[in-house]
């Protein structure tokens, strides 16, 4: 699930677009404060590393990650500082640590949008550890 789309043109700007492996598409969020991404995993998992490709210009300075396990409540894993570019950030990086956690539900929050009027692009968004 996703906060938000452009235009609500899920055709062309839609949540798939962040997992397809195309580098011509995107999921780009409509305008706004904070825009997220939620992700249902159908088994448990231990997460290790995020891949995350923003738009210049339309990138998050501030990413929050929660997750939990079934049935509970969401919980501040990480807190991870992106730069501002066009290219492929992926953690562990000085500014871009993930606390290895296992769960079921993992929440990306998107604060403080480089974009004047709070829109985030993504062109790719990746999840690496094990499942359970």
């Amino acid at each position: 699930r996703v906060s938000s789309v452009l235009n609500r043109d899920v055709k062309q700007f839609g949540k798939k677009h962040m997992f397809d492996g195309s580098e011509e598409t995107c999921w780009n969020s409509d305008q706004g404060t904070c825009q997220w991404v939620t992700l249902d995993f159908p088994r448990t998992v231990r997460v290790s590393q995020l891949h995350i490709q923003f738009q210049g210009g339309f990138s998050s300075r501030l990413c929050t990650l929660e997750g939990c396990r079934t049935g509970e409540e969401l919980v501040k894993i990480s807190e991870l500082y992106p730069a501002d570019s066009n290219a492929m950030q992926i953690s562990p990086s000085p500014a871009f640590q993930v606390e290895e956690t296992v769960l079921d539900k993992l929440k990306v929050t998107f604060g403080n949008s480089t974009d004047f009027f709070g829109r985030v692009v993504v062109y790719h968004l990746g999840v690496l550890g094990e499942r359970l």
